[in-house]
């Protein structure tokens, strides 16, 4: 088993201590290529661990419920200043415990049970908090859906983009109290600036929800919505390479809202250790090596995106700008599913997940597309030759899924290419 500085942290418990090995092992040696996830630093995972966790700390800097909270008051006053600067915004929230607790809290804050919020359909690239029926969302509030515009054969012009007529037209027609910009499954650039536009038309709130692309948005790989919108919320854990929970940040305006909806309205006790953890990960991503980063993200999903194109995959909308690449997995084998190729990949060592496409004729459980993002190896430090590369092991292994010896030899060959990009090397040396 791979070695790892795990034992010496719990190794009184040695069920959890080789549960942890053995995830550390599994991270370390096979490919991580799932848009939502990333390697924290070591910075970032050791406040996470920190002695913070012990701390109970309702309520904000300078007016908790509890006592003994001076040092946890400057750490998330730390936070909140770093996170302002870092996106240029006017307040922050750094409790929220998930990126879908900070959505719910935005419309909790903003809106009243029963308006009216217009933003992007689930089978075409939005969040379950944009009011799937699965989630509670739709329950307290009305959603109406904008979606992608139709495929086209066209190279020049692929389709399966937002389609803005369709939102305004929905706009127009429905007068929604919010617009939610945003996506979890759309490989494209979301410009602020047409949706501030229709907003402004019809009296609306723009809502931002950054979620995938935070960690582009501070290194200006993406277009920053701040200036745009009212209010921004995103997770801290993926492309922006933080501890995993959720923060806000919003006009001045809404700041007393936001603030109220987060605690006492969503949540009690904020974790502080994580917020200590996101502290550091706002200040990793204002250092100018963090641009270099985010760049690298974007030109490895490009070279990514063209290689699977060259495998016979097709790219939902024709490519991608940002972290992840959508793909129709029916041209390259009508018989084969998002699950069965999760699955099939699992064991190859290449871990992805099964997401629905647009206009997918298969369920949410099944589905006829696969989500792969770079934002994770990355870090690691592959560049555009090793995505290429995995494009071809994962074109092998899909290929030769019924042949147990194929799958077992590109396991062995992603055991190859990880060995020489470890994310934590020098964390074990």
């Amino acid at each position: 088993m791979a070695p790892s500085p795990i034992d010496q942290w719990i190794r009184h418990d040695e069920e959890v201590t080789t549960l942890l090995s053995r995830e550390w092992e599994r991270q370390t040696t096979t490919l991580q290529l799932i848009a939502s996830e990333n390697f924290a630093s070591p910075a970032v995972m050791a406040a996470t661990g920190s002695i913070l966790t012990n701390k109970y700390s309702e309520g904000y800097p300078g007016r908790r419920y509890y006592g003994g909270n001076q040092v946890v008051d400057e750490v998330e006053d730390l936070a909140r200043r770093r996170l302002t600067a870092l996106l240029g915004a006017d307040h922050a929230n750094v409790q929220p415990h998930s990126g879908a607790n900070a959505n719910v809290a935005v419309y909790q804050a903003l809106l009243e049970a029963g308006d009216t919020i217009l933003a992007m359909r689930l089978d075409q690239g939005g969040h379950l908090t944009h009011g799937s029926p699965a989630s509670m969302t739709s329950k307290v509030w009305n959603f109406v859906s904008y979606g992608v515009t139709p495929r086209s054969d066209d190279p020049e012009h692929p389709g399966e983009l937002i389609d803005f007529d369709n939102v305004r037209a929905l706009a127009l027609e429905h007068r929604p109290r919010m617009i939610v910009a945003g996506a979890t499954a759309y490989a494209r650039r979301i410009d602020p600036a047409p949706f501030r536009e229709i907003a402004d038309e019809v009296g609306a709130l723009l809502f931002f929800d950054s979620a995938h692309v935070a960690g582009l948005i501070a290194g200006g790989s993406h277009p920053n919505p701040v200036p745009y919108a009212d209010v921004v919320a995103f997770t801290t854990h993926k492309t922006l390479r933080g501890p995993r929970g959720g923060a806000i940040v919003c006009r001045e305006e809404h700041a007393k809202k936001i603030d109220m909806a987060v605690f006492p309205g969503q949540q009690g006790g904020p974790l502080e250790h994580s917020i200590a953890a996101k502290a550091v990960a706002f200040k990793e991503a204002a250092q100018p090596s963090f641009s270099v980063y985010t760049d690298q993200i974007v030109a490895n999903a490009k070279a990514f995106a063209t290689a699977l194109a060259s495998e016979g995959f097709r790219l939902v909308s024709g490519g991608t700008e940002n972290h992840m690449v959508l793909l129709d997995l029916r041209e390259f084998d009508a018989e084969l599913t998002g699950k069965v190729a999760q699955e099939v990949l699992d064991r190859a060592g290449i871990t992805t997940n099964r997401n629905q496409i647009p206009d997918d004729p298969r369920s949410p459980f099944v589905t006829s597309g696969l989500r792969v993002g770079t934002a994770a190896e990355t870090t690691a430090g592959m560049r555009e030759g090793e995505f290429a590369q995995i494009a071809s092991l994962m074109a092998r292994a899909l290929r030769g899924r019924d042949d147990e010896k194929t799958v077992a030899q590109v396991r062995a060959d992603v055991a190859t290419l990880c060995a020489s990009f470890n994310p934590y090397a020098s964390f074990v040396s």
